[in-house]
């Protein structure tokens, strides 16, 4: 592949494109589809520009959108065999050999290309990145942003979940000069936005970029709509007895989210409980989930796991089975455990709230950093188990009116935090910063 003469060919007069008041929005991301916390927020941050007259596009190596309005390039997807293998040869090491360095800008300059095209057939003139500027998973699909920003000077929202540096596993490396050029890139088009005041302070100091703080919101003003038909078969489709405490472990199936901790809870609680499990692992391997299958059935837990039939939408699986969403499980919990010793922010505690429900809450950094601060009735642990939080759990599951004034409670002060509300006027202020427009 020729790289310096396919890069000559997209040096074209973009700029002038971009000085007027924006009106297409195009999300790039690896993926856009299900339920992770990146694909949920996205889908809030794009009904709010809808509302504000903007249209929407979506490019991503996988995704769930109206199509009409998507752009997928499997490239862009960090599943991808050849971007694995990149990625495999970048992280645990500290030397990643030239042939690497030679995939990482063929794959580089084709996603350029595609991205240059997105733009052209979408006529998108604001970007915003969901969480490709902030992990390396795909290398190559940060870079190009990076270099297509530069060379458009196009109008751009970084919309940060999880950064490199928050994860063990990115520290040892052989692309430091890559990730401290595109895992954010410092350009002037950029306006940053991340989810809580950790990752606020730590870009501060490690980039010397100012970003603002939107955290994860649910639409507190509009509460959940009742149970219907479609869901009423709920308990009955996830195997929970009648006499059985349905538990609620609503995240993937990945180390950090310490699910043996729930586990050891329904052992001492003593009571009959299932321990329903919402996700799959997804990208971080299968090992964990073999270890919390072995720890249940070690202890006497009831356990299942159900990803196959929830997803973002209601449907069926090829076998037959109903497809539920988060939305339709929830209201059948009787408890949520949220064991976590690490998130970003904690989408899961929001949604419990929205939901109405008691919750158990390991304190994690940003719970105890910004969450907790403003509030919130829960039980809390500290890495482990006590005898306490069993006792607690008990009267809360036990004390039907103190488990409703809890959970009225915690709805109160995540209305006023944690609302559309508060997203739109962010965004707003954002809009008008980025693209010096009024809205």
């Amino acid at each position: 592949m020729n790289i310096e003469n396919d890069e000559t060919k997209l040096e074209e007069n973009f700029c002038n494109l971009f000085i007027r008041k924006p009106k297409n929005v195009g999300f790039i991301a690896t993926r856009l589809a299900g339920t992770d916390g990146v694909s949920l927020e996205a889908s809030k941050w794009a009904n709010f520009f809808e509302k504000e007259g903007l249209t929407c596009f979506y490019f991503a190596g996988e995704c769930d959108r109206t199509p009409e309005r998507s752009y997928m390039v499997p490239e862009a997807h960090f599943k991808h065999p050849d971007i694995r293998e990149i990625h495999q040869h970048c992280f645990g090491t500290l030397k990643r050999g030239d042939c690497i360095s030679q995939k990482i800008h063929e794959f580089r300059l084709k996603l350029k290309n595609h991205l240059y095209k997105f733009i052209r057939q979408f006529k998108v003139d604001l970007l915003v990145t969901e969480n490709s500027l902030t992990i390396p998973l795909n290398i190559p699909l940060g870079i190009a942003i990076a270099e297509l920003i530069s060379e458009t000077g196009i109008a751009t929202i970084a919309h940060h979940h999880d950064f490199f540096w928050e994860r063990q596993a990115f520290m040892r490396n052989a692309v430091w000069e890559y990730l401290n050029m595109a895992f954010p890139p410092h350009l002037p088009q950029i306006r940053h936005v991340v989810i809580n005041s950790s990752a606020n302070n730590q870009l501060s100091l490690r980039t010397g970029i100012s970003p603002t703080i939107i955290p994860n919101v649910m639409d507190f003003d509009n509460p959940p709509e009742p149970i219907d038909d479609y869901a009423s078969d709920v308990r009955n489709a996830l195997g929970v007895e009648d006499d059985q405490l349905f538990i609620l472990q609503p995240t993937r199936v990945v180390k950090r989210k310490k699910i043996e901790l729930a586990i050891e809870l329904i052992n001492r609680l003593g009571k009959k409980a299932k321990l329903v499990i919402s996700h799959a692992s997804g990208d971080e391997g299968y090992d964990y989930e073999c270890r919390v299958k072995e720890y249940a059935c070690l202890m006497g837990v009831d356990t299942i796991f159900v990803s196959d039939i929830i997803n973002e939408k209601r449907g069926f699986t090829k076998s037959g089975k109903k497809i539920y969403t988060l939305n339709d499980i929830y209201p059948y919990a009787d408890l949520v455990t949220y064991p976590s010793d690490f998130e970003g922010f904690g989408n899961a505690f929001i949604e419990t709230i929205y939901f109405r429900k008691p919750i158990v809450v390991n304190s994690y950094s940003i719970y105890t950093m910004d969450i907790k601060p403003k509030g919130f009735s829960t039980i809390e642990i500290n890495g482990y188990i006590t005898d306490k939080a069993i006792i607690q759990v008990k009267k809360v599951l036990e004390d039907k009116k103190l488990r409703k004034k809890m959970v009225d409670h915690n709805y109160e002060v995540a209305k006023t935090c944690y609302s559309y509300s508060v997203l739109h006027k962010k965004l707003k202020n954002l809009l008008m910063e980025c693209t010096a427009c009024d809205y």
